[in-house]
């Protein structure tokens, strides 16, 4: 992976990403109601600048939600919202000043698949106001960085999962944005495409920006993140660096698991008591008797052939 051409896509964009004291975002009595369903509970979170950050919950705890409101994409029913110092939702040019110093890549991302992947990076690119020589420059190495520059002219539609997610990080990255906010990133993604990713997230941080990004897998938050906040049911269980959260706990998963209450569902699967070794012994069983009962009538067949 060429150093070089990694730092060079973000030293150009001017004031180095996460400058200054203030958190990357900041969150107070957030809501968000779907009809009767409470997704988000009026929760309050603040998110220091320059640390790689992992948002973590079970299935349904209101990450996507919590994400998409922070972000400018949903509009939240209650609450306050600052990222990078600004009001996201306090009027419409507000939201806009946040949404040029972050970057996003949602779960489930939709993309321009009938451009190729160096055609999206330039359109996001010059999208986003910057100079069409600077966007060239800039997609270029990130396209060799991740390892995509063999497949800069292939229609987005054919790309792997795993690209997919490449070309739609490289364009989130582009502008060199102070706040990167990702969703699921390594969901699908296999192992040499996930190392990659990885890669470039760990360079993005040291460099001083900020990472915040949703996952259920803790094995993979506790090998990354530096600073964790633990989601349930659409409140807040806990934050602070992964040792606060972690506490007296083997791992993050444990703690993880208390702090959601979920540690009596271990066991969840005894009462499957047809499931596995004792239903395959009576399966093995019927199969050994009609075995037994046509064995003979088989070796005759078998006999009278020969």
């Amino acid at each position: 992976m060429p150093d070089q051409a990694f730092d060079g896509a973000f030293e150009a964009a001017g004031a180095a990403p996460g400058d200054g004291a203030a958190p990357a975002v900041r969150i107070e009595g957030l809501w968000k109601r779907f009809g009767r369903q409470i997704a988000v509970n009026g929760i309050g979170l603040e998110l220091p600048a320059g640390r790689f950050i992992g948002l973590v919950g079970p299935n349904g705890a209101g990450k996507t939600t919590t994400l998409s409101m922070i972000t400018g994409l949903l509009r939240p029913d209650q609450g306050r919202i600052q990222v990078a110092g600004h009001d996201v939702w306090a009027d419409p040019e507000s939201v806009a000043r946040v949404k040029a110093r972050i970057g996003i890549l949602p779960e489930g991302l939709r993309l321009f698949e009938r451009l190729s992947g160096r055609e999206l990076l330039a359109y996001s690119g010059r999208l986003r106001g910057l100079p069409g020589a600077e966007v060239d420059k800039r997609a270029a190495q990130l396209l060799d960085v991740l390892d995509l520059t063999g497949s800069q002219n292939k229609l987005v539609v054919d790309y792997s999962t795993g690209m997919r997610k490449k070309i739609g990080l490289a364009a989130a990255l582009l502008h060199n944005p102070e706040v990167l906010f990702l969703d699921e990133p390594f969901e699908g993604v296999d192992p040499v495409s996930a190392q990659t990713i990885r890669g470039v997230l760990e360079r993005y941080t040291a460099s001083g920006a900020t990472v915040v990004f949703s996952s259920h897998v803790m094995e993979l938050v506790e090998s990354l993140c530096d600073w964790v906040a633990v989601m349930a049911a659409g409140s807040i269980r806990a934050q602070g660096t992964l040792a606060e959260v972690r506490g007296d706990a083997p791992s993050l998963q444990a703690a993880f698991l208390e702090l959601v209450g979920a540690n009596g569902r271990a066991a969840a699967g005894d009462s499957l008591d047809w499931l596995g070794g004792s239903g395959a012994s009576g399966g093995a069983g019927a199969s050994g008797g009609a075995g037994g009962t046509g064995t003979p009538g088989g070796a005759g067949v078998s006999g009278g052939a020969q």
